[in-house]
């Protein structure tokens, strides 16, 4: 299993580390990606990705974060250049839900971290909320000049994003909210969407699945979701680990 987002920097994640660690090498968790979301968040990220082998990371910064804090393209690519098991772009994306950030300043955002996964060709790791037509406008926009590696986070867009987004090549994660009971429509949309481009996550310490509902949601968890979506998806939870397994890593590492 893959852990394909988490925030490790968050707590209670961060000050028990080694015992998460330990946990995802008991439940199987063969590589965790810990994910970016400030500048300020970076020099954790550098310093956890050290810890184990297991471990790689991101560099970006959250929608939710942009406003007055703009990276150019160039100062994203360049720490990520710097490190090799920094390996993909983000998190970035548009998140209209709050109004934690304005919405030019997310757009903004997020354009220079597209043109900085093109740049250096990693995938994309994009959240989207309340954005739909935007999110697919500006990364089918940038798709058509050069093919991008795509991958939506957490997703809970509706099914004609996620029909649309097919035709960018887009990879779709699954969270912990698959297994939510009022999820129905989700899991409808995840039924759809082709095995070969799935992959699980936890977004831990948040979103805990059942039946860890109410608790710090650590990568251990995953095998939660795992099972939930293979379910949906009418297959074992065997076989769903070997496609999710192959297409993370097909999408970070080819």
């Amino acid at each position: 299993m893959i852990d394909s987002h988490c925030h490790l920097d968050h707590e209670p994640l961060f000050e028990n580390l080694n015992d998460v660690i330990l946990n995802c090498k008991r439940e199987g968790v063969e590589k965790v990606l810990t994910i970016c979301t400030t500048v300020e968040s970076f020099k954790n990220i550098i310093n956890i990705v050290k810890k184990d082998k297991i471990i790689y990371g991101t560099f970006g910064i959250h929608p939710h974060e942009t406003s007055g804090n703009i990276l150019k393209t160039e100062e994203i690519v360049k720490p990520i250049k710097n490190h090799e098991k920094i390996i993909g772009v983000g998190e970035t994306g548009l998140d209209f839900y709050y109004n934690n950030s304005d919405k030019n300043s997310q757009i903004k955002s997020f354009i220079n971290h597209i043109e900085a996964s093109i740049d250096l060709n990693i995938p994309l790791v994009v959240h989207s909320r309340n954005a739909e037509d935007e999110t697919f406008e500006i990364l089918n926009r940038y798709h058509k000049k050069k093919k991008m590696k795509i991958l939506m986070h957490c997703f809970t867009g509706s099914s004609n994003l996620a029909q649309k987004l097919l035709t960018l090549d887009a990879f779709f994660s699954a969270s912990g909210i698959i297994t939510f009971k009022n999820s129905l429509d989700l899991q409808s949309t995840f039924k759809e969407i082709p095995k070969e481009k799935l992959l699980i996550e936890t977004d831990s310490p948040f979103l805990a699945p059942v039946p860890m509902r109410g608790k710090k949601n650590e990568p251990s968890f995953i095998k939660y979701t795992l099972k939930k979506l293979s379910e949906i998806k009418d297959i074992s939870s065997s076989e769903l680990e070997k496609i999710t397994t192959n297409n993370f890593n097909k999408l970070f590492f080819n």
